[in-house]
């Protein structure tokens, strides 16, 4: 495995972290050499914590799952040990909850505002008065639309899942956004919704056991998504429908702040109005 590096961009704006398959994009305002220099010292060992238990986050979550030791590793447990219900590993959070771990250590320096980009998936720290706003694209980088967060919002996290992300998916959803109190929790619920964005069974959609396709998949043989043919507009809003139930349950039971939900040229919102389409896209407001 080699070294993590780092290097520092748009006129020392930005500090980029890279070690394997993490790849970090970080800014800050305020103490920002000193926070660059935290998140360089906790990035250095992050990884090789994750793969020492990596047996034990490759396991579904159970109520009686041990607790694993590192500190990005409990993040991912706890973020998903509210989802036990149905199938999640920790795995399902790993992104949102080293984003989390590396803007937990650079806070010890003052800060008004910071973030840690991994691959789409952001731990936010705001502080008043400061805001944070970013993009909502496909996969094929046509424009969903915009967010906004204020800091009163209390989000601390943001996260994106779908059938063309970095991860297998049970679901069809091209894009699925969440907001929520911090990364590791975003990053699990947008996994979640966009599994639920689907229609089982139907002859438009191509399943492929996940051990096929990554051999040491968390997900072993369960069929993920792996093709989708046309569908009628009906059945689009079937399958966002069903996506947007469960984000108004997760939203109800208070475990994100709130959802976007796309699928071919449609879309659900589900939460306060921190979303901003794009103006060629047409919204259908669910809650």
């Amino acid at each position: 495995m080699n070294d993590p590096s780092a290097y520092r961009s748009a006129g020392g704006r930005r500090l980029h972290l890279q070690h394997g398959p993490i790849d970090l994009i970080i800014g800050a305002d305020g103490a920002r050499d000193a926070a660059f220099d935290l998140a360089r010292d906790r990035f250095a060992n992050i990884l090789q914590e994750l793969v020492d238990e990596l047996p034990l986050l490759r396991r579904q979550v159970t109520r009686s799952t041990p607790v694993p030791s590192g500190q990005a590793a409990r993040a991912m447990h706890r973020a998903t040990l509210p989802f036990c219900d149905i199938f999640v590993t920790p795995m399902a959070a790993v992104a949102g909850a080293v984003a989390d771990t590396i803007l937990e250590a650079m806070r010890a320096a003052p800060l008004d505002r910071a973030y840690v980009n991994n691959g789409g998936d952001i731990a936010l720290h705001l502080t008043k008065g400061a805001s944070f706003s970013m993009a909502m694209a496909r996969a094929d980088h046509a424009d969903l639309g915009r967010i906004g967060i204020l800091a009163p919002d209390g989000i601390g996290g943001v996260a994106t899942s779908g059938r063309h992300g970095r991860s297998l998916s049970f679901g069809i959803a091209d894009s699925v956004t969440v907001l929520a109190r911090n990364a590791a929790a975003a990053d699990v619920a947008a996994t979640l919704i966009a599994n639920a964005v689907d229609l089982p069974g139907h002859r438009a959609v191509t399943r492929t056991p996940a051990s096929e396709l990554q051999p040491d998949s968390d997900l072993g043989d369960r069929p993920v998504v792996t093709g989708l043919a046309a569908l009628s507009g009906r059945e689009i809003a079937q399958a966002l429908g069903a996506g947007a139930k469960r984000a108004e349950a997760m939203l109800q039971a208070r475990k994100i702040i709130g959802a976007a939900l796309f699928l071919r040229g449609q879309s659900r919102i589900v939460g306060p109005a921190r979303f901003a389409p794009a103006a060629d896209k047409r919204i259908e407001e669910y809650a």
